[in-house]
């Protein structure tokens, strides 16, 4: 799969050359869009999505100040600013801005691939935490929402948490005494028969996927791809 990553630059010779860098250095690694003008680097960024973008700040057109908000309002892509404006101030303005990194003119290409591949780590390790899935089972941490085969469903908040704790753990086996711990913590009052009585009520809310939380006897739970 290749990464899509858009360059915006407005030397012509610089952004060929940052261009050819990345295409050449990983083939088929990237996917390199580019832009010169700062408002057709805006459109972009508002009507598409990046894994990575590099902006420079100074711009025909919208700033490239300008165009790292925009992004920031549907992305969190790592951006980052490679210009000739080195002064504080416009860096810390850069990284309030959103940028994950600022980097100024003149600069190494290979320094700034390594910074690029080492960014693209680890939001992509970030994106992969929110995400948790086990068979028919999908879970965004990020907005809450789980899906079965697909289709949204509705559960109450400690089903989601415990659903969260068996995904995180899926396949092993979770005793009851670990899951009060972990989603009771805050209510020392509760005991094994809540733990199974909110298993049963998740198991209703998951419907055709129910059956992927096992009952392990004497043990606990678990949950599996099937």
């Amino acid at each position: 799969m290749a990464y899509r990553l858009l360059i915006v630059e407005d030397s012509p010779e610089l952004l060929e050359a940052t261009g050819d860098f990345y295409r050449e250095e990983d083939a088929g690694l990237w996917d390199v869009v580019t832009a010169s003008d700062g408002n057709d680097a805006l459109a972009r960024v508002t009507g598409e999505d990046f894994d990575l973008m590099i902006l420079d700040i100074m711009l025909p057109g919208a700033s490239g100040f300008d165009i790292c908000k925009a992004a920031r309002k549907r992305s969190d892509c790592p951006i980052i600013f490679v210009t000739a404006l080195g002064s504080e101030n416009n860096v810390l303005k850069g990284y309030e801005t959103g940028c994950d990194d600022y980097v100024v003119k003149p600069f190494s290409l290979r320094q700034l691939y390594a910074k690029s591949l080492a960014l693209l780590k680890r939001a992509k390790k970030s994106q992969e935490g929110e995400h948790l899935s086990c068979g028919a089972i999908t879970l965004d941490k990020k907005t809450m929402l789980v899906r079965v085969s697909g289709r949204e469903i509705a559960i109450n908040a400690r089903e989601y948490f415990l659903l969260v704790y068996l995904l995180e753990n899926k396949g092993s086996v979770l005793t009851r005494q670990a899951i009060l711990e972990h989603v009771w913590s805050d209510d020392l009052e509760v005991n094994d028969r809540v733990v199974d009585n909110t298993i049963r009520r998740l198991r209703a809310s998951l419907g055709s996927a129910s059956g992927q939380i096992k009952t392990m006897i004497g043990r606990g739970y678990r949950i599996t791809e099937d």
